[in-house]
C-alpha cells in the first residue's frame, strides 16, 4: 500500500530557493531576473506572474525568513522549565542556521537592498525574536539585566550565523551536517551558561 503523496515546492517556492542561492553567491545586483528564470526552468519575464520585480522577491525572503523565525521562537518558549526553553531555542536557531545558510548571507549583505518599509518589517520582527530570547535568558537569570541579555543573545546569534561562513569543504573527519550542528549547539549552550549571574 503506498504512502501519503508529499507535495513537492509550488512554482513560487522554488523560486524563492534559487533566489536565495543565487542572491547569496553573487549578491543582489549580481543576478538578474533572467539568471533567476533559467535557475527554474522559465523565461525570465514568466517570473513577473509570481512577483513583480526583484526587490519584491527579495522582499518576501528576508521578511519570509523573520518571520518564520519569530514564529518558531514563539512556539518554543512555552515550557514551564525556563532552561528547557533556552535549549528549544538554541535547537531552533541551529536548525535554521544550518540548514538555511543562505539566507543569513542575503540578510547580512543584502538587507540594505529592501524598500525601506520592507526593512522596516524586518528589523521590528527582528526585534521581536530578539525579546523573545532576552526574555527567557532573564527567566534562567533574574538578575540579568535586559541590556545584557540583549548582549548575550546577539553573542550568540553571531556564533550560530557564522555557518555560512565555514569551509565549504569538509575537513578530514568530519563526520556530517548532524554533528556540525551539535558542536554548535554545544557551544551555544556554554555561551549561554557563561552570561553573567
Amino acid at each position: 500500500m503506498a504512502g501519503p503523496e508529499v507535495a513537492g515546492p509550488t512554482r513560487r517556492e522554488q523560486i524563492l530557493g534559487e533566489a536565495a542561492r543565487l542572491f547569496a553567491r553573487h549578491g543582489f545586483h549580481g543576478v538578474s531576473i533572467a539568471d533567476l528564470g533559467a535557475a527554474v526552468g522559465v523565461s525570465g519575464p514568466a517570473l513577473y506572474r509570481h512577483f513583480p520585480g526583484k526587490e519584491a522577491l527579495l522582499s518576501e525572503l528576508l521578511v519570509g525568513i523573520s518571520r518564520r523565525l519569530l514564529d518558531g521562537g514563539r512556539a518554543r518558549v512555552h515550557h514551564d522549565d525556563p532552561h528547557a526553553a533556552l535549549a528549544a531555542l538554541v535547537d531552533f536557531h541551529v536548525e535554521f542556521a544550518t540548514r538555511e545558510p543562505e539566507l543569513i548571507v542575503v540578510q547580512d549583505r543584502d538587507l540594505a537592498n529592501l524598500p525601506e518599509q520592507a526593512r522596516r518589517t524586518v528589523r521590528r520582527l527582528q526585534r521581536t525574536y530578539v525579546e523573545l530570547w532576552v526574555d527567557v535568558l532573564r527567566r534562567t537569570r533574574p538578575g540579568l539585566a535586559p541590556a545584557e541579555a540583549r548582549t548575550v543573545a546577539h553573542g550568540v546569534f553571531g556564533l550560530l550565523n557564522s555557518t555560512p561562513y565555514a569551509p565549504r569543504a569538509a575537513p578530514p573527519g568530519d563526520r556530517g551536517p548532524d554533528a556540525r550542528a551539535a558542536v554548535l549547539r554545544r557551544m551555544a549552550l556554554a555561551a549561554l551558561a557563561a552570561a553573567p549571574a
